[in-house]
C-alpha cells in the first residue's frame, strides 16, 4: 500500500467537497479520476500529495513514498536550458561520478597501497556500485528518449525554457516527471497539448511504468488503454469501479439499476408493514403484531436511495434549407500564416478535396501544419490561395477552439441575446439551459465563467445559426465527460454536412464518416473512423517497410526496375556493412556486460589500477557500441 485514505471531507467555507473518503492506492496500481467540473478531483489529488490538509479523517503514507505531481496546464518556469534542466533530475548520480573521477585522482596520488588507498577504495566502490546500479551510464539515453517521446526532437537541447510555449513547457514538465519514476504518479489531465504520436509513445511507456498512476482525464480513448481502476466522484462521495472506462459505464448502470431496485424492494415492504400497522394497532387481539412490525421497521437497515443522475447539457443542431449535393469543393489551396510575406505550412502539395452532403469528415494531423488555418481559410477569414467553392443554400456556422468571438464584458445572457435581439428573454434563457447555464451563471460576465461554460456557450451560440454545414475547431476541448457524450450524440443525430478538427481519439472513433490528415506533405483522405485508419495507416506502413526505397534521381531504367551496377555495387557494400555492424554491435553487447560483471567482482574493486583501467575500457565500448547503433539505423534507413 502507498496511500490510504480514511473518512476523509474537506468543505470550504459552507461548500463540502469531499465526504467521508475511503480509497488506498497499491503498488502498480492503474486509476482513472473521473467526474464533472468542480465535483473536488483536484482538492483529492492535492491531499493524496500532502499539498491539502482534510477536515476530517486520516492520511497514511508508506514510508520515504515519493510522490510526481502534473498538475494541469502548469509547466516548467526556469531560466535554464532543456539538457541541463533533464539532468537536474540525475544530480545525486551525476555527484557520485564527479566525487569518483576526484577519488581516482587522490587514489593516483598514493605511492602505496596503505589503509588509506584501502579506505579510497572502498569508497570508489561503493560509488561505482551505486552509480551502475542505478544505471548511471544510461543517463543521456533516458533523457534523449524521453525528450524525443515528448515531441522534443526536432528542438536544440541548448533552448532556453523561458522561450518555450505554455504546452511546450508543459510537456517537459511531464518529461521531467516519467525522469524521475516517482512511486506514486499523478498527471492532471495529461493528454492536453499531445499530437497524436506523442500520445501513442506516452502510452506505451506508462504501460511499462514501474510505480502506480493515478490519472485525471476526459480522454476517454486513454482511459480505456490505461486504467485497471475508475475512481468517480459525485456530489462529495466516492465510488470504485474494477475496469477501463467502457467497463466502467456498464458497471455504473448496472449499479444504478441494482440500488433502484433494492430501495423500491424495500419500500413497498416498509409500505405494506406501515399498513398493516395502522389497520391493527387499535384491535388488541392484532396490536402485539402491530407493534413488532413498529419494531421491525425501527430496526431496518434503510437501501441508500439510489442518487439521481446529473442533467447533461442537452445540445440540438437543425437546419431550415437543404443544400446541393456537392456541398464543397477545395482545389489547389496552400495553407499559410502570418502578415504580409506569408511562411507556408504545406511545403509540397497544394490541397484537393471535397464534401458531399450529409458527410461527417474530421481533420487530423501534427501540431502546427495547419488544422485550424485550413477551416478559417475555407469561410474567408483569412487570406486564400487556392479555390474553396461553397455549393448553393450551404449556410456555415463555425466553432472556434478558443471562444475568442465572446466578448468578456458581456454577461453570458447578454452574449447570446445580443446575436438575437428580437427573441423574448424566455426562449434565450430557455437555448440555456438546454445547455446547463442557468440561474446566476447567466448573469455572470463571460471573463469569469469557467472554460466548460464558455465551450457550452458558443455551442449555444452555434445551435441558434440552424446551419447545414458545421467547421468545428476542438468543440470537445473544456467540456467534462457528461458534456462530452452528449455533443455526440447531439453530432451523431445531425444529418447536415459535418467537418472537424479533433485530438479526441474517442470522439474520432465516434462522429466522422471520413478522416483527412494532413502533414507537410499534404492531405490524404481515410474512410471511415479512428480505428479504420489506424488499421489503413498500419497497412501503408508495412507496405513501405517490404518495399524498397526507390532511386533519389528516378530514371527510365529505374522504372523499369533496372538496377545499374554501380547500385548494385553500392547496395552489396552497404548489406556487407550492415552485417559486420550486426557483429560488431552484438559483440559490444556482450563485451559491455562482462565489463561491469568485472567492476563488480571484490578483487578489482579492491584495486585502484584495475578498476580505473576497467572504467575506461567500459566508456570506450559504450561510445563504439553507440556509433554502430547509430550508423546501423542509418544504413538501414537506406536499403
Amino acid at each position: 500500500m502507498l496511500v490510504s485514505l480514511n473518512g476523509i471531507s474537506k468543505s470550504f467555507g459552507e461548500k463540502t467537497i469531499l465526504e467521508n473518503i475511503d480509497l488506498s492506492v497499491e503498488d502498480r496500481d492503474r486509476i482513472g479520476l473521473i467526474g464533472v467540473n468542480g465535483a473536488g478531483k483536484t482538492t483529492l489529488l492535492n491531499i493524496l500529495c500532502g499539498r491539502l490538509s482534510s477536515d476530517m479523517g486520516e492520511v497514511g503514507k508508506k514510508s520515504g513514498l515519493t510522490v510526481g505531481y502534473l498538475e494541469q496546464n502548469t509547466g516548467l518556469s526556469r531560466e535554464g536550458t532543456i539538457w541541463g534542466e533533464m539532468l537536474t533530475v540525475f544530480s545525486p548520480l551525476l555527484k557520485a561520478q564527479e566525487d569518483m573521477r576526484q577519488l581516482e585522482q587522490e587514489m593516483a596520488s598514493h605511492a602505496q597501497k596503505d589503509g588509506e588507498y584501502d579506505r579510497l577504495a572502498r569508497e570508489y566502490s561503493r560509488l561505482s556500485a551505486y552509480f551502475e546500479g542505478n544505471d548511471g551510464y544510461g543517463i543521456e539515453v533516458k533523457i534523449k528518449t524521453v525528450l524525443g517521446g515528448m515531441g522534443f526532437s526536432d528542438k536544440a537541447y541548448d533552448t532556453r525554457i523561458n522561450t518555450l510555449s505554455g504546452g511546450e513547457k508543459t510537456r517537459l514538465a511531464l518529461a521531467r516527471l516519467l525522469l524521475e519514476e516517482p512511486e506514486l504518479l499523478m498527471l492532471d489531465e495529461p493528454t492536453n497539448h499531445l499530437d497524436f504520436p506523442t500520445l501513442s509513445w506516452l502510452e506505451e511507456y506508462l504501460q511499462g511504468y514501474k510505480g502506480a498512476l493515478l490519472v485525471v482525464s476526459h480522454d476517454r480513448y486513454f482511459l480505456d488503454k490505461m486504467v485497471l481502476k475508475i475512481w468517480e466522484l459525485d456530489r462529495t462521495r466516492l465510488t470504485v469501479y474494477k475496469g477501463n472506462y467502457s467497463r466502467y459505464k456498464v458497471l455504473r448502470q448496472e449499479r444504478m439499476e441494482r440500488m433502484q431496485k433494492e430501495y423500491d424492494q424495500q419500500q413497498a415492504q416498509i409500505a405494506a408493514m406501515q399498513d398493516y400497522v395502522d389497520r391493527n394497532l387499535v384491535r388488541a387481539t392484532t396490536a402485539s403484531r402491530a407493534k413488532s412490525r413498529i419494531h421491525q421497521m425501527a430496526n431496518m437497515e434503510l437501501k441508500e436511495k439510489p442518487p439521481s443522475e446529473l442533467k447533461a447539457p442537452v445540445f440540438s443542431f437543425s437546419y431550415r434549407m437543404e443544400p446541393v449535393k456537392e456541398v464543397l469543393q477545395v482545389e489547389n489551396l496552400t495553407l499559410s500564416v502570418g502578415a504580409g510575406d506569408r511562411r507556408k505550412l504545406l511545403v509540397k502539395e497544394p490541397i484537393h478535396f471535397s464534401l458531399r452532403r450529409g458527410e461527417k469528415a474530421a481533420v487530423i494531423g501534427p501540431n502546427g501544419v495547419g488544422k485550424s488555418t485550413l477551416l478559417k481559410n475555407l469561410l474567408g477569414l483569412v487570406p486564400r490561395q487556392g479555390t474553396a467553392r461553397w455549393g448553393q443554400n450551404v449556410k456555415t456556422a463555425y466553432y472556434e477552439q478558443e471562444n475568442q468571438i465572446l466578448d468578456p464584458d458581456s454577461t453570458v445572457l447578454e452574449e447570446l441575446w445580443k446575436r438575437y435581439p428580437s427573441w423574448p428573454e424566455r426562449e434565450v434563457r430557455g437555448l440555456l439551459g438546454k445547455v446547463r447555464l442557468t440561474g446566476d451563471n447567466v448573469f455572470k460576465k463571460v471573463s469569469v465563467v469557467s472554460g466548460g461554460e464558455k465551450a457550452k456557450l458558443c455551442l449555444a451560440i452555434l445551435e441558434a445559426q440552424n446551419a447545414n454545414t458545421l467547421l468545428l475547431d476542438e468543440p470537445t476541448n473544456h467540456l467534462d465527460l457528461p458534456s462530452k457524450e452528449a455533443l455526440e450524440k447531439a453530432l451523431r443525430e445531425f444529418d447536415g454536412t459535418l467537418l472537424f478538427v479533433s485530438h479526441d481519439r474517442y470522439f474520432l472513433n465516434t462522429i466522422p464518416t471520413k478522416i483527412f490528415e494532413i502533414t507537410p506533405e499534404g492531405i490524404a483522405e481515410y474512410p471511415g473512423r479512428y480505428d479504420d485508419y489506424l488499421e489503413q495507416k498500419s497497412k501503408e506502413n508495412q507496405q513501405v517497410v517490404n518495399t524498397p526505397a526507390p532511386p533519389k534521381q528516378p530514371t527510365e531504367a529505374a522504372k523499369s526496375n533496372y538496377r545499374s551496377k554501380q547500385q548494385r555495387s553500392e547496395q552489396t557494400k552497404r548489406r556487407t556493412r550492415l552485417r559486420q555492424l550486426e557483429q560488431q554491435i552484438a559483440q559490444g553487447e556482450a563485451e559491455i556486460e562482462e565489463l561491469q560483471q568485472a567492476m563488480t567482482l571484490p578483487e578489482n574493486t579492491a584495486d585502484y589500477t584495475v578498476l580505473n583501467d576497467l572504467c575506461a575500457r567500459l566508456e570506450a565500448v559504450k561510445l563504439q557500441h553507440e556509433a554502430d547503433l547509430e550508423e546501423w539505423m542509418l544504413l538501414s534507413e537506406e536499403e
